[in-house]
């Protein structure tokens, strides 16, 4: 079966860090592009970071300086090292699998998702 398994979420005050790491269970994510996407309660599911299957990456406006994605295909696992959050980034946390080489930020090319980690940033 083919899973994506998302871990390293929780709960961080302002200006603190995580990382996200997303690991690949029966495929190999080095022929995906890979995504992380992020919704909070009432508002839609936005796409915030991309990586290629080449490794190039691009962000959404509201994390671009902030986060930073990568990819390890030796461990078909891949991270969200997220820096400096805030408030605004509490949501639950997916990564997804897009069978295209450079992925997007739109969620409808995805094939495969994850369950979701949960991110809250409180003092």
């Amino acid at each position: 079966q083919l899973r994506l398994v998302e871990s390293g979420g929780g709960l961080v005050q302002p200006g603190e860090s995580l990382t996200l790491s997303c690991a690949g269970l029966g495929f190999t994510l080095e022929y995906f592009a890979m995504g992380w996407f992020r919704q909070a309660p009432g508002k839609e599911r936005e796409g915030i970071a991309v990586i290629s299957t080449s490794g190039r990456a691009n962000y959404d406006d509201s994390v671009k300086g902030r986060f930073t994605i990568s990819r390890d295909n030796a461990k078909n696992t891949v991270t969200l090292q997220m820096n400096s959050l805030n408030p605004g980034d509490t949501a639950t946390y997916y990564c997804a699998a897009d069978g295209t080489p450079d992925g997007s930020l739109q969620d409808y090319p995805y094939d495969y998702w994850g369950q979701g980690t949960q991110v809250t940033v409180s003092s």
